[in-house]
């Protein structure tokens, strides 16, 4: 940026101080809106649920709030509810993830393909993310309800089950009933994003391929794969941190029961914030989870880089 001007008799005039420096900080006043919103909305919230972790908050004693440095984690070392809650979020987290991959991908290579009424077939497919996940999750414990619900039932007269019971109580099979409700709502988001991943492949390279005699699989693997392969990379990614922080199905299905078969971090989050009350505890276990999110973050970011410096 120009910090002289030319004056009237072509001789050029240093601009004064204060006129330099508003001209260097012209592009951060244009940003100086969006930048303290961030800080206000995502920054400040962030710090002080930090700080939290480190001092003794128990809403019920009035005497609480003092700074306690590590004592929550060191606790939080001997939980073993903790320690079982992380065990649960591995299958939660990864069942998740596979089934919404493998069945997004499947309907994204179906709907790919024109045929008649597609733009009503999309719309259905995607109905399920428009759907509140409370709502979601209340429909799916009253249909694994054996009272008013149809599910036992029909696995029962398939067999698969020796009796019409509530499996969202059987601490064997508790965790299946969220993946599934989780499974259904998450579908539309890997549709979407693979679907429109798909539409964007020029279609020359499969009719070479064609051509030359590769069959479905061959063109799958040689095209759509590696066309697809950044889109799935950046959607597994933010779909398992999702997954991973996601309880609001868990809470509303179970509770994180039977006997905490079903208590992932970070339904234990909400357990210790809103139900024992001590946000210190809650913070703590909270901040656990952001780190261990962080570095899965950070070590795909460095995988998917170490493929593309390869490739």
């Amino acid at each position: 940026m120009t910090t002289a001007i030319t004056s009237s008799h072509g001789r050029r005039v240093q601009k004064p101080l204060l006129a330099r420096l508003a001209d260097h900080a012209e592009p951060y006043l244009y940003s100086a809106p969006a930048l303290i919103l961030i800080i206000t909305v995502m920054l400040v919230p962030l710090v002080l649920g930090m700080s939290y972790a480190f001092r003794d908050i128990q809403l019920l004693n009035p005497f609480s709030g003092g700074f306690i440095g590590l004592d929550h984690f060191r606790a939080l070392a001997q939980d073993k509810a903790f320690f079982g809650a992380l065990k649960n979020t591995l299958w939660w987290t990864g069942a998740s993830v596979v089934l919404q991959f493998t069945f997004g991908l499947i309907l994204a290579l179906l709907l790919d393909k024109p045929f008649h009424g597609r733009g009503i077939v999309q719309a259905l497919v995607f109905l399920p993310w428009a759907v509140p996940s409370f709502l979601a999750g209340l429909n799916w414990a009253w249909l694994f309800n054996p009272v008013i619900g149809p599910l036992p039932h029909w696995l029962f007269a398939l067999g698969l089950i020796d009796q019409p019971g509530n499996l969202l109580s059987d601490p064997h099979y508790a965790m299946w009933g969220p993946i599934i409700a989780n499974v259904w709502w998450g579908i539309p988001f890997f549709a979407i994003t693979l679907l429109a991943a798909l539409q964007s492949i020029p279609r020359d390279l499969y009719e070479a391929a064609s051509i030359d005699g590769a069959d479905w699989m061959q063109r799958f693997l040689s095209i759509t794969l590696p066309f697809l392969a950044p889109t799935i990379a950046i959607t597994v990614l933010l779909r398992t941190v999702w997954v991973a922080n996601f309880a609001d199905l868990i809470v509303v299905m179970t509770g994180g029961g039977p006997a905490d078969r079903t208590q992932i971090v970070a339904s234990y989050i909400f357990t210790q914030a809103f139900k024992a009350l001590d946000f210190g505890y809650a913070s703590a276990v909270a901040l656990v989870l952001l780190v261990l999110l962080l570095a899965y973050s950070m070590l795909i970011i460095l995988l998917r880089q170490t493929l593309l410096n390869k490739g």
